[in-house]
């Protein structure tokens, strides 16, 4: 970001040159400093994202969010025709994948 040199000379047509290059830095900074500040919530938003995933160390957070999603839509979804036993089952077996990943990080933790 440094500043266009003036001319050493007192041409209009050098003088000219050196204002719109000078115009033009103008702009150039006005354009970073708007989008700075437009993209400010989205680059907060991640740092709090982050400062959460690796503060409360919680590993494979996306996977742990679909596994509430999936255990929250089988325990208050209406099964016509299943019952508590087989919705139970389908639970089991449908976080099974997750359950081995938590077993897992708890043996490399060991």
């Amino acid at each position: 970001m440094s500043l266009p040199e003036l001319p050493k000379t007192t041409n209009r047509r050098e003088l000219r040159k050196a204002l719109v290059r000078l115009r033009l830095e103008m702009h150039r900074q006005e354009i970073r400093h708007e989008s700075a500040q437009m993209l400010a919530p989205l680059s907060r938003l991640r740092a709090v994202g982050d400062s959460l995933h690796s503060g409360l160390g919680i590993k494979h957070a996306p996977l742990w969010g679909i596994g509430a999603v999936v255990v929250l839509g089988f325990l208050t979804g209406k099964g016509t025709r299943s019952g508590s036993l087989s919705r139970m089952i389908r639970v089991g077996t449908s976080l099974l994948p997750l359950l081995k990943l938590v077993m897992q990080g708890a043996a490399h933790k060991r």
